[in-house]
This record gives C-alpha cells, structure tokens and sequence, in this order.
C-alpha cells in the first residue's frame, strides 16, 4: 500500500474515507460531495483498492487541485469494503471519522449537522438520516425512517434499542480516539455485509449517541446496473449464508462485551427485518434455492432463545414459528404476503381450541393477533384492475377472524395510485363495500387517462395502496393483492395521448401495480423494453 500525501489545511474537523474499487465514472462525485461540505470536513481520505479502470489515474487528478484530498493506494484487492475503510481509519489526521462509497454522495450540510451535534453533546457516536435513491428515476426512500425524525441523545446503545436496525456505517460520524482505543475495525478481506460486524463493534463498545433529523447520507441504488450492490444481490443463497454469518458475527460481539440485551435485540432484528426481506421474495426463486434457503434458515433459527422470538413484531413471529414447524418449504405465496412491508394474512383462515392458526396441518398459532390495533391488523384485500375507457377496480376485503366486524363493518375502502418514481398520491378512489360471504367486496370506476396525466409522459408506474374504512377505529392502511384475472396489456384508446397502454402486474411481493405508457411513443418504449429484457436473457 502506497500513499500520496498533501498536508491538510483548515480547521480541526472530519476526515471522510472514500473507498473505491473499478468505479472511474463515479468515484469524483463521491469525493466532490464531501470537499464541498465546506470547513467541517479536514481532509478526504480515498482509497483505492487497487482498481484496473482508471480509478487511481482519476482520484490523483482531482488531488491536483484539491489539497484537502489524500489518494491512498491498496497494492492489492482486498475483496471486500472493511479492507480498504481500515486503510482510511489509519491514515485519518482529524478528530472524528465519516465514511463515503464511491458511488454515493452525501448531501450538502450533512458534516456540518453531524459535527455540530457530535460537538456539542460530546458522544462518540452521531448518526443521521439516509434515503435510497432509485436512479434513473431519482425516487427517494426513506432508510430507517422511524429512527431519525427527532433529534435525541442516547447515553448508551440500550436505552435506544431499535438503533440497532441501522446497520449503515456510512451515516455515521465516529470520534476517531474512540475507534482507535477500542481497536475499533471492520472485518477484513472479503467479507459481505461487513458494516453489519462494525455497527455491532460500535455498539458494544457504549458509547454516547446522537441523533440529527437532518438528511447526512444518498446512498445510490442502481438496480440495472451491470454489477447491482450487495444489498440487492440476493438471487444467490450464498448472499443469505453471507447474512447469517455477519450476523452471528454481530451477536458474537454484544456477548463478548456482556451486552447480553443489545444481543437479543440483535437476533429480535433479524427476524423482524432480515427474515422477512427475503421471505417476500422466496416464493419467485427457483425450487433448490428454496430447499437450500429453507435448511439454512431453519438451523439458524433453532439457535434462538424462545424470548428473543416473542419479543418480534406479530408478523414476523408467526413467519418464525412457520419456517421452524415445517421440514421443507411451504405456503410460499401466503408466507411472502405475510412478510410483506404491508402485511397480508392471506386465506385459509383456520382456528383450534386455543385460538387462531396457521393451518389444519400446521396449528403454529397466530398469537396476539387479538390484541393488533385496528390500523395493524394485517389485513388482505384482494383487487383487480379491469382496464377499458375508464377502467374497473375490484375488491374483495376478507374478514380476520371478526377483527373487522368487531371494529364496525367495513363501508368503503380508499384506494391511492401512488406514483412510484416520485411517491406521492396522485389519484384517490373510493370503493363502497358490500357484505358478502367471508368479507366485503365493492368496485369504482378509475380514470386511467387522468392518472396518466398526472404522471406526465413516458412509461409511468403506479403502486396502489387501500384503507379501509371501519366504524369505531382507523382501519388498516396496506398494499392491494393482485387477483389472477386482469394481468395483461391492453391499449386503451384516449382524446389526449391517442392509445394509452395500461398494463396492471404483479409486484414480487404479491402486490397490484400498474403500468401506464402514454401516447404511441410510450407504447413503443414498452414493447422495445419487454424486446431488450428477452435479448439479454437469451444470451
């Protein structure tokens, strides 16, 4: 490892480590967004982890210009991004400690409210507000939304628990003194999903935690890139061993220092986020994924102390009890509703002595289900998009065990087309309900050629979510279920666009969406891509 050394000017600050591998195209906006947070950052420290690109040539450029900027340069790859973050942690000069990827930038005032925070409360650690951008569509999401809405000071990780469902290490400011005392590192060579160790590291350690509202962190998801980030990398069951192991690795951690409840809490996490994130997908993965997915799965949770399972959410619960009861993959479809960001407990719906259960044959039981809030209950509407001049939605809103009824009958249900590049709610109708047997169920004209219009030209994608009106209490807010009938492409003539192809489809989660393409040129950007998906998978 070589390094090439400008001294830093400024004031006392931020070092921010930049670590980057066969990234040449992105890598200087990474590091410009960090120069121009202005005199809180001292220094930026990239490190280049031996990239074939171009990557160095273009960091040592921009290190022409830029005296703030320090290039250190790996040698040999590492495999993994611990490596090169240790590299940066060591070559640091300034007082606290932020990390940066390559392909991502942090938004303008991030140090600043950081380090202001960090300041003056004195804590070791600070931590702020990350969105996922969806590029090319420029769609914001929200990481940990429930975390960062108010700004606080944590005396330790155990009076804030639910810290631990970050496990970014990139909106994070760390006091460099306290990283080096408590030898404080990441996981070294190729190691996946390593912020996961370091956060659990962190934590373990004690230290003081501030909380900023601010925006400090854009982490970029390129979903169509040509290698997508490990987070999205999850066709291979090699990236669920890969979980496991970090995340063992990560109670390992809380128990070696004796942080015994921040090591429940851990495990409590994983069922409540990991265990569902790819439970909603399994069910599109092929049938040895699935076996393989299902054995690793079932070892791991046998582990589990029976407090650390009842301590997660309803859902998730269930979703535990389910996969431990059973050898071998099942109800796949009914498990990924359930585990959906919006739950859906989708039909049969069996009951035994002791109450509500999963099934005839597989009485695990749904506890406390009884005591849901109505706005919680994990309700399951199924729709379906008829498409014509107006186009038709259809509902079927299935009762839960009398929760619904209890709660005042159903009377209608407002269904929001959400636009899925921009995430507002374009369009609302309302649906009156009728009782039928089982449920409710109601329909409402939808005009697809002012939805369209809301979302401007080209290729529109619309998500829709329902709440359901119920007589004493909110009723629940969830996703709508894609009926069987109604998935396909149908051109619909429009005084405006001429032809608006409308296509409604089914998410991975189980979910209804929409697809709109405006106009001929729409149309044909749809069928061209549909021609271009077909291209690549036959090579």
């Amino acid at each position: 490892m070589s390094q090439s050394r400008v001294s830093p000017d400024g004031p006392a600050g931020v070092s921010v480590v930049v670590i980057a591998y066969n990234d040449a195209g992105l890598v200087a906006d990474a590091v410009r967004s960090a120069l121009a947070q202005g005199p809180a950052v001292t220094e930026v420290v990239a490190v280049d982890d031996c990239s074939q690109d171009g990557t160095a040539a273009v960091l040592d450029q921009l290190a022409t210009t830029e005296p703030r900027l320090r290039v250190v340069r790996r040698t040999e790859n590492s495999g993994g991004c611990g490596t090169p973050r240790n590299d940066g942690i060591a070559a640091a000069t300034a007082p606290y400690v932020m990390f940066l990827d390559s392909d991502d930038v942090l938004p303008p005032g991030a140090v600043a409210a950081l380090l202001a925070a960090a300041e003056e409360h004195g804590t070791e650690v600070t931590v702020g507000r990350a969105v996922r951008r969806e590029l090319p569509a420029g769609r914001d999401v929200r990481w940990q939304p429930g975390l960062y809405r108010e700004a606080a000071v944590h005396a330790s990780p155990e009076a804030e628990p639910k810290l631990l469902h970050d496990t970014l290490c990139v909106n994070k400011l760390y006091r460099r003194d306290f990283l080096n005392e408590r030898q404080l590192r990441f996981p070294d060579g190729k190691f996946v999903y390593e912020d996961f160790v370091f956060t659990a590291r962190v934590y373990a350690a004690a230290p003081r935690v501030a909380v900023v509202p601010e925006l400090v962190y854009v982490w970029h998801v390129r979903r169509a890139a040509a290698q997508v980030s490990i987070s999205l990398a999850r066709k291979d069951v090699g990236n669920w061993q890969a979980r496991i192991a970090a995340h063992t690795q990560a109670v390992e951690a809380f128990r070696a220092a004796d942080r015994k409840a921040l090591a429940a809490a851990c495990r409590t996490k994983f069922l409540d986020y990991d265990l569902c994130l790819y439970l909603r997908e399994l069910r599109v993965r092929d049938a040895g994924y699935q076996a393989d997915w299902w054995r690793l799965t079932r070892a791991y949770l046998a582990g589990f102390e029976p407090g650390e399972v009842a301590a997660a959410a309803a859902p998730a619960r269930w979703l535990t009890q389910v996969v431990l009861a059973s050898d071998t993959p099942r109800d796949l479809d009914r498990l990924s509703q359930l585990a959906a960001e919006h739950p859906r407990l989708t039909p049969p719906y069996t009951t035994a002595e002791s109450g509500p259960v999963w099934a005839d044959d597989l009485t695990v039981p749904l506890d406390g289900l009884d005591a849901l809030p109505a706005d919680r209950l994990p309700l399951a509407v199924d729709a379906t998009l008829l498409a014509a001049r107006r186009g038709i939605l259809k509902l079927r809103v299935h009762e839960l065990y009398g929760r619904l009824a209890a709660n005042g009958a159903p009377s209608g249900a407002d269904v929001e087309f959400v636009s899925r590049d921009g995430g507002e709610s374009a369009l609302t109708v309302t649906a009156p309900l009728r009782a039928t047997e089982g449920g409710w169920s109601g329909q409402v004209p939808v005009p697809l050629a002012r939805l369209a219009a809301a979302g401007g030209r080209g290729t529109q994608i619309w998500d829709l979510r329902v709440r359901v009106h119920t007589g004493r209490a909110p009723g629940p807010y969830t996703t709508l279920r894609a009926g069987a009938a109604g998935l396909r492409r149908t051109a619909v003539p429009g005084s405006r666009y001429g032809v608006l192809l409308v296509q409604p489809y089914r998410t991975s989660s189980g979910s209804l969406a929409v697809r709109l393409a405006p106009g001929v040129q729409g149309a044909l950007g749809v069928v061209g891509g549909k021609l271009r998906r077909l291209a690549r998978k036959a090579r």
